[in-house]
């Protein structure tokens, strides 16, 4: 051989060894039935909120309004009669009862009036019963008999009305109660229609206001009504009269009130604030801040639910304060999100965290 095929003889067979070599030292990788797992992905961090568990409560929703008290009943008492007063039996402030006499005025003749019908009816009467006699033996006619059966009517028609102008000289209370105002003093001259008395009942009130459109379905007859006055004081009400059309320019209907009034407080006339209580019903009490708009413009709440994701409830306000609000339509407990509620979608799952740090 020439010393050229002896040179590349001598370097496959390096090559040879040296790869013999590699397989008898080198790792022996062996193909695997299953495919190696792939690498765990890192865990998703969840947004946090905040939560403040909340339950709902027996509330007692009320309709604030601003009223006027009034006198239960009122009236101007006036003369019927003429004449001079010649005697007052009562005085200003004092409390009257339904027919008790409140003044004298003068007769003048008018007493004799009624002596003199009342002479001329028993004079008719007896003129009667005798052509009544003589009629039963035909000695009088049936038309004497009838003219005197229409004199005598006539004259107890005046008769009648003669002792009603007496009745009138002395005029009483129509109903118990407390004179408020008095228009005429002794030697007081008077004409059929002049003001004598106003006679107001204070036992009772009766309050009026206005209730609004929007909250008018809420009321009802019967309902119990808080009057509060302008000292603090209070007194109880029931609502006996709402109107059934609006007023056309206010747009609200008018309410009436009756309260009871046992220590006749002087108080008709002055405004007083009512507070119509409503049903009871279970709602729950929130800050407003709490409070959202949903695309609606229909106000809600923000909550988690059972599996920590986030649920928007539209809620129905019941009452509203600085302090907070009472609203419905949610469940009877809820996981209020009070912190990062605008960073966090509805249906969104989060990491609820209660207002004391631990996680819910």
């Amino acid at each position: 051989m020439t010393k050229a095929k002896w040179s590349s003889l001598g370097l496959s067979f390096l090559v040879i060894l040296a790869l013999v070599l590699w397989l008898a030292t080198g790792d022996i990788h062996q193909a695997r039935d299953q495919a190696p797992a792939e690498p765990e992905a890192a865990a998703v961090e969840l947004p946090r909120v905040q939560v403040q568990s909340l339950e709902a409560r027996v509330y007692q929703p009320t309709i604030r309004l601003q009223g006027q008290l009034q006198p239960w009943r009122t009236v101007d008492i006036s003369a019927r009669a003429s004449g001079t007063v010649e005697q007052l039996h009562v005085s200003l402030g004092q409390t009257v009862e339904a027919g008790e006499r409140l003044l004298t005025l003068s007769t003048d003749g008018r007493d004799t009036v009624v002596e003199r019908w009342q002479a001329s009816v028993r004079k008719l009467e007896a003129d009667l019963a005798a052509a009544r006699r003589l009629r039963t033996n035909n000695l009088a006619a049936e038309n004497e008999i009838l003219g005197l059966q229409s004199d005598l009517s006539a004259a107890r028609a005046e008769l009648t009305a003669a002792r009603l102008t007496l009745e009138h000289l002395q005029p009483e209370a129509p109903f118990t109660g407390t004179i408020n105002r008095r228009d005429v003093d002794p030697g007081t001259l008077v004409q059929v229609g002049s003001p004598l008395f106003e006679l107001v009942q204070i036992e009772r009130l009766k309050a009026t206001a206005q209730v609004p459109q929007q909250q008018v379905r809420r009321v009802a007859l019967g309902q119990a009504v808080d009057v509060r006055l302008l000292d603090g004081r209070q007194l109880a009400g029931e609502v006996r009269f709402v109107a059934s059309a609006a007023d056309p320019q206010t747009r609200s209907f008018e309410l009436e009130v009756v309260v009871d009034n046992p220590e006749g407080l002087r108080v008709a006339g002055g405004s007083a604030s009512l507070r119509i209580l409503l049903p009871e019903q279970p709602a729950t009490f929130i800050s407003p801040a709490f409070l959202a708009l949903d695309e609606q413009g229909r106000p809600g709440v923000k909550h988690v639910n059972a599996d920590n994701r986030v649920v928007f409830t539209q809620v129905n306000l019941l009452s509203v304060g600085t302090d907070g609000a009472w609203v419905t339509g949610l469940p009877d407990e809820i996981r209020l999100i009070t912190r990062g509620a605008g960073f966090v979608a509805e249906g969104e799952r989060v990491e609820p965290v209660e207002s004391g740090g631990q996680r819910s």
